[in-house]
């Protein structure tokens, strides 16, 4: 199998995974922020990652040991391609941010593999390269690794097999993040979730996640912004989270449908039915963050985002 071209770019957006009651089931992808891998055919078989920019020198440069090279290495291995693959990664997200960062970096790597090797993979195959990558960082999860690959809004039913369904997204709905100078690895924000949940919790939480999938499906935006509630891993992982109460509350205040942690978090996010009011709610929330001791930064993008392309 010969690749089509001797170097390829591509992009894998950022995400917001759980969206609330969808612990490890939802994800989202978001417009602009996302990191960026450039793939070229070399001599010798195998991964190297020639270089790493943005991430001030907290990733490995060991391919086996970053979740670019790993995803890379599964693609060719899932294409049977003894190929020689050497790689430059972009972050254009913050590492420990609640974004996909790790995410992006096996989704970009995949996908410009594949479109080196002349796109032997579906996406079904492509993700579960990228699900190898994920696992080393925080376990067998595709609620970051779905949306960036495949855009849009995604339910992941099962990871073993592989089972991902695209979700319809409202017209009109617009998701803010706001992401503080503050880190929280997903493996500190996993380690504190409970072991076992009360039955009572566990019935809110489906009743929240199957209201919000009609919603979705029906564009309910009300419908969607009372759903958007959690009582088992939010109220934990807020408490990591400085300011994270105030700044979800002032999101609402603001006029946002509702509010919750992006993924592990320190991210939050708010969906809203217009974009001024998305506006409002970015200042709101990070005039909290401010209050918390926190500068942040904040992105305003439309729900209904492309995946993973070539640049």
């Amino acid at each position: 199998m010969g690749p089509t071209t001797g170097v390829v770019t591509a992009f894998a957006p950022a995400s917001v995974s759980n969206l609330g009651p969808g612990f490890d089931v939802l994800g989202l992808a978001l417009e602009g922020p996302g990191d960026t891998v450039t793939a070229r055919v070399v001599d010798g078989p195998g991964v190297r990652i020639a270089r790493i920019e943005g991430e001030r020198g907290a990733l490995p440069r060991q391919a086996s040991a970053n979740t670019a090279g790993i995803a890379a290495a599964a693609t060719l291995g899932r294409a049977g391609a003894r190929l020689g693959v050497e790689l430059e990664l972009v972050k254009g997200l913050p590492i420990g941010s609640g974004l996909g960062s790790s995410a992006a970096s096996a989704v970009a790597a995949a996908f410009a593999v594949n479109q080196l090797l002349g796109e032997p993979l579906g996406p079904a195959e492509l993700l579960e390269a990228c699900l190898e990558a994920e696992a080393t960082v925080s376990g067998r999860h595709a609620d970051n690794v779905a949306p960036a690959l495949l855009g849009g809004l995604v339910a992941v039913r099962s990871v073993s097999p592989l089972d991902v369904v695209r979700l319809p997204v409202p017209a009109g709905l617009v998701v803010v993040v706001v992401t503080p100078a503050f880190e929280l690895s997903t493996r500190t924000a996993r380690a504190a979730l409970p072991q076992a949940v009360p039955l009572a919790a566990m019935v809110r939480n489906s009743a929240n996640l199957a209201a919000l999938v009609a919603a979705c499906c029906t564009g309910d935006l009300a419908l969607l912004g009372r759903s958007i509630e959690d009582e088992v891993v939010t109220p934990v992982r807020a408490g990591l989270i400085p300011g994270c109460v105030e700044v979800m509350a002032a999101a609402r205040e603001a006029g946002a449908l509702g509010a919750s942690i992006s993924g592990a978090g320190p991210s939050i996010f708010a969906l809203c039915d217009l974009e001024d009011r998305a506006v409002a709610a970015a200042f709101a929330m990070q005039a909290a963050f401010e209050r918390a001791g926190l500068p942040s930064k904040s992105v305003i993008s439309r729900a209904n985002c492309p995946g993973a392309r070539l640049l």
